[in-house]
């Protein structure tokens, strides 16, 4: 590692507690670099290389100070606007009547009060607090979540229903729709991958020399197709994603035979005796039912700084990073008032660096929100049909 500098600490902000940083990188090659220099320090680090950047999440200012000085030996710079992190709440008058069955569906771990919290740290956490406020109609928002089809299976929690059969709710009617997974079609060479939505496929590797040469050749192979693989590196472990939909053709619009691209990345894998977690793969998502889709879409697109999905058939918007979860919207019957009148019973979380939460709160506004009160840090707003965000700073 180069000498640490003085001057790191502009480089990082707390974002939900947790040492963050960006730091914009050129292409997936060069953020991978950054990431092989990072996978021999000692506990939980967390590394997402994308094509544009790197986002680095530490526990100590040991790990951020060796951090920033790989980045600028690299000459990556960093971006302290960047960083946000989205999580999920869901309030119940009997939280540990609700807790099991969202920890079960999600597969996540249990966190410091009562937070469940995926393992992976890549998927929205979620937070089951208590209220006693009675709201018996069904909610305007709810999560999707993917996973592999035995995993899917081995976790249903109880008979489907809905359109698709794929829809449960908690003790207090919370909905998700449990999405099995399939592969890439019986593309040939892909049995690692997971068709969650986005196509996924987990690695575990023994030591620190495989998992970098991991993901080398992963971004060497994705940045020589021109496809923006997203890469995570954890502990033991190198995750591969598409982001929703994007190992589809349609979806991504790029001139890339992706099953091809994802065969070579496989058989790179394999090589390097890397083994594939088919436990592993998931995809969350929040969905939000709205009388005036294009307004509601609006709001949450100019808050969070997310853009359009790009195919005129869908609504979603989504992180241009693909570092927060995706929201997807559905219209539903302006006539249906009292729905639309009651508060949800599962709202959103965003936090965001200290310095940067009330620019939040004022594009919040300026896009249509309402500040319902606000405290010490904490700034509650609806959208314009009352969907509500809780802006968090540090």
């Amino acid at each position: 590692m180069t000498e640490v500098s003085a001057d790191w600490r502009a480089d990082w902000r707390a974002v939900d507690g947790v040492a963050t940083a960006w730091f914009d990188a050129p292409s997936l090659t060069a953020g991978a670099a950054l990431a092989g220099r990072l996978v021999d320090l000692p506990g939980d680090v967390l590394v997402d290389v994308r094509a544009t950047g790197v986002r680095v999440r530490v526990g100590s200012d040991e790990h951020a100070g060796a951090a920033s000085a790989a980045a600028r030996d690299l000459g990556l710079a960093a971006d302290p606007s960047v960083p946000q992190r989205l999580s999920v709440v869901v309030e119940s008058p009997d939280p540990a009547a609700v807790r099991p069955f969202w920890q079960g569906v999600l597969g996540y771990a249990s966190g410091g009060d009562g937070d469940l919290v995926d393992p992976l740290r890549r998927d929205p956490a979620l937070r089951v607090r208590r209220s006693g406020e009675p709201r018996p109609l069904r909610n305007r928002l709810h999560l999707d979540v993917v996973r592999p089809g035995a995993v899917a299976e081995q976790v249903r929690p109880g008979e489907p229903y809905g359109a698709f059969g794929v829809c449960h709710a908690d003790a207090d009617g919370n909905e998700v729709d449990l999405v099995p997974a399939g592969g890439l079609d019986d593309a040939p060479g892909t049995a690692d991958w997971h068709a969650v939505f986005g196509a996924v496929a987990c690695y575990r590797v023994a030591s620190s020399s495989p998992q970098r040469d991991l993901v080398t050749a992963a971004a060497t192979l994705a940045d020589a197709a021109g496809f923006p693989l997203l890469l995570d590196v954890r502990p033991g472990l190198v995750v591969l994603d598409t982001g929703k939909d994007r190992w589809d053709a349609d979806a991504h619009g790029l001139d890339v035979d992706f099953p091809a691209l994802a065969a070579r990345v496989q058989a790179a894998a394999r090589d390097l005796g890397a083994t594939a977690d088919d436990a592993l793969p998931r995809f969350v998502q929040l969905f939000l039912d709205a009388a005036d889709v294009s307004a509601v879409r609006a709001f949450w697109r100019a808050t969070l700084g997310y853009v359009p999905d790009g195919r005129s058939a869908l609504d979603d918007v989504v992180d241009p990073r693909w570092l927060n979860p995706v929201l997807a919207f559905q219209e539903i019957d302006a006539a249906d008032t009292a729905r639309r009148r009651q508060r949800n019973r599962v709202h959103v979380e965003l936090a965001v660096p200290t310095d940067r939460a009330a620019a939040h709160v004022a594009t919040a506004l300026d896009a249509g929100g309402r500040l319902l009160d606000e405290s010490s840090g904490r700034w509650r707003v609806a959208d314009p049909e009352g969907n509500e965000l809780v802006v968090v700073a540090g």
